[in-house]
């Protein structure tokens, strides 16, 4: 019994993507050093991290027909070690959690508000952005969200240029995330920007707007 839950739980945390889900958490932690207390900082990312179950969870199912067809086995649903049913089921969880931990969290509502934001921004790349030229878009407005919600919170506004990194970076991020799966995105007809403009332009977008993050972040921290 306990066995078959740990497999569960282990299926579930894949599926929520575990790689970038902890590292968004782990940043949003030290963002919120910046301004709160390290065990106020821990809440927030603990609230941050059910919202990225439900971003996750979400892009898998919404993911589901496609990845079956391309035998992503990687995956816990094409690999058969995760339910519909049951992710299905977990996602209002999730959503309920998050904004029950992060309302409670020093977030308070306008930080929630803009945590629901960034959960709603992610949750429409999955169902429908990512296919379009619009798909940056969707990590300019999750990422660009975070240092809002957090200073706010704080009532503080964030400096500029941390919110600029955060933009920057995470667009970045967007263009080299997609290489792995860009010949096969293509086949199965997602057309996002990087898709669009092909691996070696997309390489060269992510380097500049890695190379802006970084001499922004040298500069001003």
């Amino acid at each position: 019994m306990l066995n078959n839950l740990a497999k569960i739980a282990l299926a579930l945390l894949r599926a929520a993507h575990l790689g970038p889900t902890l590292l968004v958490v782990i940043v949003t932690f030290f963002l919120a050093l910046s301004v709160f207390s390290w065990v106020d900082s821990l809440r927030i990312a603990l609230a941050i991290f059910a919202g990225q179950l439900v971003v996750g969870w979400s892009n898998d199912l919404i993911d589901y027909p496609l990845d079956k067809a391309a035998q992503r086995f990687n995956k816990p649903l094409v690999a058969g070690k995760l339910e519909i049913g049951l992710l299905k089921k977990a996602i209002p969880v999730a959503l309920v959690l998050a904004f029950m931990v992060s309302y409670a969290s020093p977030l308070g509502l306008r930080g929630t508000l803009l945590h629901f934001l960034g959960i709603l921004s992610a949750t429409v790349y999955n169902f429908k952005l990512k296919s379009t030229v619009f798909s940056p878009l969707s990590y300019i407005i999750s990422f660009g969200t975070l240092p809002w919600a957090i200073y706010l919170a704080a009532d503080r506004l964030p400096p500029i240029w941390l919110y600029l990194c955060f933009i920057v970076f995470s667009t970045s991020f967007h263009f080299l995330n997609v290489l792995k799966d860009l010949d096969r995105d293509l086949d199965q007809g997602i057309y996002g920007m990087p898709q669009r403009i092909g691996r070696n332009r997309s390489i060269m977008v992510a380097a500049i707007l890695a190379l802006i993050g970084l001499i922004t972040l040298l500069w001003f921290s």
